[in-house]
Formats: structure tokens, sequence, C-alpha cells
């Protein structure tokens, strides 16, 4: 059977899909990359959002109109919080919520004989490079949250934080590797509480990632390892020594939220300005090239005029190298939705785009401080024109023109020009001894 697979939202939900495309081929059936010749879609959903779940219904139903005849199995949090209002989307057959996600190719399509259960096993093979999406790979090291932000639905969808053995994490990474990978990106809904439960209270917060991240350094061939989402609070300074190691990407993306404390306390976010401050200073100075990512919710509820302004001045002095910026949605079940004194939804979005507009610039200059510069380059793809696309370790999106087959390969490149929010580079490779560009 062909079996078409999609995501909305996360590198967690990425992660799972890429697993999932594994288990189906295992099974015996065929991964295909147009929804046109699949008998089966599956959609993995998100719901951190108001808008990302009206996205996820959306996208049930584009599949619908690009492939009538298919049957489509939805997964994810917006199915696992609002199963009945999923089961009524067209063409859907089956709903099956987080808790099940990983049986989902057995559940749907079972195999003959009866496959071992995931827990059971090593990890599914996965498919080569550029099967689905990317060149890059990426593996769940954890899931679920312990934390109560008063915004977050992801803790109700996803439930406590549990995490992987280190050991079955390092044997898929190495086979990753061998299956032509050059970059692996560690995912999780807290990725800096990896093996929490196993720690002592007096012990530093990220022992048990920084030993996962050591061991797959130590113990794999993979040429790039990046980090997805780190919580602040989760990590300690001792933590950026690990960079001393040139594979390991040159990117944090570090949710803040707000840069106003009110606002972070009305939040429960478990650390200050000040702090995230501090936290970020000293990995940059033990960092050269570090891009520094974070996340930011416009017109939470309670988010005064002048507690905006104090934020966009905090934000603004961060420097960041890229913003994701959200209007604040109110999600059922949480408790910042019961609030009082909600933001109306016009200031939100002026908000929101003051945000963004900030973040543009921020980009810009980031990106100013490379151009002249050669650094390596992950080459994702290419368009009909012949423009590749891929990104440097410290998360920079570079084109280039080039006649040659750049997929997979990391290149040297060296950058030219700022072009938006990407740059232009013009990729140098040694052939006979002497560097030109291709």
């Amino acid at each position: 059977m062909n079996v078409y697979l999609t995501y909305l939202g996360c590198r967690l939900n990425e992660s799972e899909i890429e697993t999932l495309a594994g288990r189906f081929s295992e099974n015996g059936h065929q991964v295909v990359r147009d929804p046109a010749e699949a008998d089966l879609c599956v959609v993995n959903t998100c719901t951190v959002t108001g808008e990302a779940g009206r996205k996820s219904r959306q996208l049930v139903r584009r599949l619908t109109r690009l492939n009538p005849s298919a049957q489509i199995a939805v997964t994810g949090c917006h199915a696992t919080l609002l199963p009945d209002q999923v089961a009524r989307l067209p063409n859907v057959t089956w709903v099956v919520d987080n808790a099940d996600k990983e049986r989902l190719a057995d559940l749907v399509l079972p195999p003959s004989p009866p496959a071992t259960p995931p827990s059971e096993q090593e990890p599914s093979s996965r498919l080569g490079p550029g099967a689905l999406r990317h060149t890059r790979a990426f593996v769940k090291v954890q899931d679920g949250c312990d934390n109560h932000c008063t915004f977050c639905v992801i803790t109700i969808a996803r439930g406590p934080g549990r995490s992987r053995p280190l050991r079955q994490i390092v044997a898929e990474v190495q086979g990753l590797v061998e299956a032509g990978f050059q970059e692996v990106v560690l995912s999780g809904v807290r990725l800096g509480s990896y093996r929490r439960d196993d720690q002592a209270v007096d012990e530093r917060p990220d022992r048990h990632l920084y030993q996962l991240v050591e061991a797959l350094l130590a113990e794999t061939d993979i040429p790039r390892l990046r980090l997805s989402s780190l919580e602040p609070w989760d990590l300690s300074p001792d933590f950026f020594d690990l960079w001393t190691d040139s594979r390991l990407c040159r990117q944090l993306h570090l949710p803040l939220q707000s840069g106003s404390d009110d606002v972070l306390r009305r939040m429960a976010r478990r650390i200050t300005a000040a702090g995230f401050a501090e936290l970020v200073a000293e990995a940059r100075a033990r960092i050269a090239g570090l891009s520094v990512t974070t996340d930011l919710i416009a017109g939470f509820p309670g988010e005064t005029d002048e507690m905006f302004e104090e934020g966009y001045r905090f934000v603004r002095e961060m420097a960041f190298a890229r913003l994701h910026v959200f209007p604040y949605s109110p999600r059922p079940g949480t408790a910042a939705a019961r609030m009082p004194d909600q933001v109306a939804a016009q200031v939100k979005a002026a908000r929101g785009r003051a945000l963004r507009q900030l973040g543009e610039g921020q980009v810009r200059a980031f990106q100013e401080q490379f151009l002249g510069r050669t650094l390596p380059v992950l080459w994702e793809g290419s368009g009909a024109d012949g423009v590749w696309r891929g990104h440097t370790d410290n998360y920079m999106t570079v084109t280039t023109s080039c006649a040659s087959n750049l997929f997979n390969r990391i290149t040297p490149t060296r950058l030219v020009e700022a072009i938006g929010q990407e740059l232009r580079g013009e990729v140098e490779v040694e052939r006979g001894g002497d560097r030109k560009g291709i």
C-alpha cells in the first residue's frame, strides 16, 4: 500500500513522522512523497495555538481534495485533545491519540505476523536522506513535560516527561549515519529534562542531556549534531563546554516568551529576564559565532502597554538571531485561558507585528557578521531554477546557484550577500589541490 505522511508544528512531530515512515516501510508498504499517489495519508497534528489547530484541520481537508479516494489517519496533539472534531473531518478513518502514536503503523495496517511492540524492540529503521522533507534526521529522545506554564496545552496533550534509554539513542544515531545522514537533530517536548527523574536534587539540571550529547559525539560518526528547543532553566553554564567539539551545531533555541518579569510570572515561567540574559551571555562567551533564537508570545493576558514596551526593549537588547512570534491564543484547559484582562485581538496583532519587524532587523544584523566568511553549509534541495538551499551549522539559511548536485553534501561556502532573511553563497571545493567555485 502507498502511504503519504505529513505533519504540522514542532521538530518533535517531524521526528515522529520520520519514525512512522520507517515503520510503514518495515511492514512492507511504500512511502510516497505525493499525496495523490497514496492509498493512506497520515497527518501528525499540532495544537500549540488555535491557529495550529485550524491549520491541522485545513491540512486534512486539503489532502481529501488532492486525493478523494485515500483514507486518512490523524494523530498528534490536536487529534488527542479534540478527537470527536477530528473524526468528523472528511475521509478520516482513524484518529490515534498520542499515547498510541508509536503503534500507529501497526494499528492502521496490521502486519502479518504481528509486529513486536515498539517498546520491546530496537528503533525502527529510518528512510534515507530526502525521503520525506529534509536531509536532516530528527530523533526524539524525550516526550511529555512536567512544567505547568499557564499558556501551554502540550502538557495536557502529551502527558508527563519520559525519556528513551541512552544506548538506544546512540544506536539509532549511528544507524542514521550509516544510512547517509549528515545531521541529526535531537528533539523532545522538554529536551533539557532528558532523564531528569534519574537525578538527585542537588545535581546540575542538565547532567543527563550532557551525558547523552557527550556519548553521541564520542561514539557515533555523525558529522553534525543539533539540539532543538531547550528551556533556559534546564541549563547550567558548564553545559556549554560541549561545544569544544565542532560537530555540535552552534545554535541554541531558548524560548523566552516575554521580556517582562511581570508577564513571565503570570506565565509561570521559571526564569527572570535577568537570569535569561546571564545564561545567554555565558553561552556567547564560550561559543564563538553562536546563534541564539527564541519564541515570544504577544499579548498574554494582563500584558499592559508598559509591560510590552519593557519586554520589547529587552528583546532588542538581546540581539537574537531569529524570533518566532505568536499572538497569544487561549487554549482550552489552561490556566491562562481563564485569566482576567484578556488582551484585545487587534492589540495582540499590533504587538506581534512590532516584534516580527524587530526580528527581521535582528536576522539581518546577525547575518552581516558573517558576510565575506566561509562556513560549511549542508544542502537540502533545489528548485526547478537550480537554486540550492541549505543551512550553516548556526542555522543561517543560504542559497546558491549551482549546476552540480549538492544534495546532502556539506561544502565550504563563502557568504557574499544578504537577501531578505537569507544569505547568498558561493560554494568552494577542492579540485586537484585548487579551490574553485562550482
